[in-house]
């Protein structure tokens, strides 16, 4: 049987070899993109028949579709500071803005956190005439801290 981990590099290189994009496999697993991605990437347990249309669209075998099916040890980074220039950038974006946007969920909301569980994530590209612009959407519940 595969790993998630070995499941995810299986997806990387079936989408090389197929051609196959994520939205295509969203389509077709009927779930949101980001969400396919993620889980394709092993970051979700899927749901029996979507493991196996994913596994079938990719041309991967029985083991890929199981591997799709198992629940992760979720986090995909192999450092507390990541490497990768397009994932750096965002822990940047954390690093500086991140206590700004604490103090603002805290003043509009009150005393607690945006949820990552219950939590819905788009990308996209907008045109720009200065360059086109990537628009990163993350949309968490709000949780209140009860005491």
């Amino acid at each position: 049987m595969l790993s998630k981990h070995e499941a995810a590099e299986a997806v990387r290189e079936a989408k090389v070899r197929t051609g196959i994009t994520w939205a295509q496999l969203a389509e077709t697993v009927g779930k949101p993109l980001a969400w396919t991605t993620a889980a394709l990437l092993g970051q979700h347990p899927m749901e029996k028949d979507d493991a196996n249309r994913a596994a079938a669209l990719l041309e991967l075998g029985e083991d890929a579709a199981v591997a799709f099916q198992l629940q992760p040890s979720r986090g995909a980074l192999d450092a507390a500071v990541p490497v990768d220039p397009t994932i750096y950038r965002l822990y940047e974006v954390v690093q500086v803005y991140g206590p700004t946007i604490k103090e603002l969920i805290h003043e509009q909301c009150g005393d607690g956190i945006m949820s990552a569980i219950n939590f819905r994530l788009d990308v996209r590209r907008v045109p720009d005439p200065a360059g086109d612009r990537v628009v990163i959407t993350l949309d968490g519940k709000y949780l209140p801290y009860q005491w």
